[in-house]
């Protein structure tokens, strides 16, 4: 048995069976049902463990256990993928930490992207060293994801297609239009390439600058056929669209009905 000081019998007996059920991550709502006991008085608990060094507080309401090999309570940092899981539920890990996971970008970003259907406030959360970049989407964008396992927790990530789609819809969470571009040709030379796919996905995002940036950045590719242009030149929307929202726009594509950058393309409009 774990040899727990400054806890009362009673108290050593609560924390061992709670860390013997626990996971990476442990609310204050599963410990009182694992503990049998109010929340308040679970939440009571939870905070005077803290205070001792036996659980680490992660977020309000939630804490990690403190392994026995870990120098200090502070130096327990719970899996970012994990804490996302928790927080921001229900959602997905997106943007560029997807496209890192699914190897469509060599870049290193330390923030990691959230899409979550709950409304958190500022779009920039840190929690322990970690920063998290959230972007609230309706609950009919809770499509194209894969389960993924971290520590025994599933976890829930936007497949490379609506990596991708989820991109052109807000480039900010790939990392701006030039990324995205980049992002979008990884994916058109991956074996995740699915064309139709990528079509399906960008009509049913319900949005439509996403045809124009997609049409307008296949075109750039230089290997799509025409028939896949065509489709999505079919099904523009009316009123013209930015290829980035966060860039000043200074010409105008008109088939894609698209602003772009002035150095955004080559190709006349």
């Amino acid at each position: 048995m774990i040899e727990l000081v400054g806890i009362n019998k009673k108290g050593r007996e609560r924390l061992i069976g709670l860390l013997r059920k626990t996971g990476p991550t442990i609310s204050v709502k599963e410990a009182s049902a694992i503990l049998g006991l109010p929340s308040v008085q679970t939440a009571q608990f939870m905070a005077r463990w803290a205070n001792q060094g036996w659980l680490v507080r992660v977020r309000r309401g939630l804490y990690a256990p403190v392994s026995l090999q870990a120098r200090r309570p502070e130096d327990v940092v719970a899996d970012p993928w994990i804490v996302a899981a928790r927080v921001f539920s229900p959602g997905y890990i997106g943007g560029w930490s997807a496209a890192e996971n699914w190897g469509l970008t060599e870049q290193i970003f330390r923030t990691v992207v959230v899409m979550t259907t709950q409304p958190w406030g500022p779009r920039k959360q840190k929690i322990q060293d970690t920063e998290f970049w959230l972007r609230k989407i309706p609950e009919r964008q809770l499509f194209g994801t894969k389960a993924v396992w971290r520590e025994g927790v599933q976890i829930h990530l936007s497949d490379p297609t609506k990596t991708v789609i989820d991109m052109l819809d807000d480039p900010a969470v790939g990392g701006g239009a030039r990324t995205v571009e980049d992002i979008l040709k990884a994916y058109i030379s991956s074996q995740e390439k699915d064309l139709d796919r990528l079509l399906d996905y960008a009509s049913r995002i319900k949005n439509g600058a996403v045809d124009k940036r997609l049409g307008y950045l296949l075109e750039r590719s230089g290997t799509v056929e025409e028939k896949i242009l065509s489709k999505l030149r079919a099904r523009l929307t009316k009123g013209n669209a930015k290829l980035d929202p966060a860039l000043p726009a200074a010409r105008l594509v008109t088939r894609w009905r698209l602003w772009v950058p002035e150095n955004g393309g080559t190709s006349p409009a």
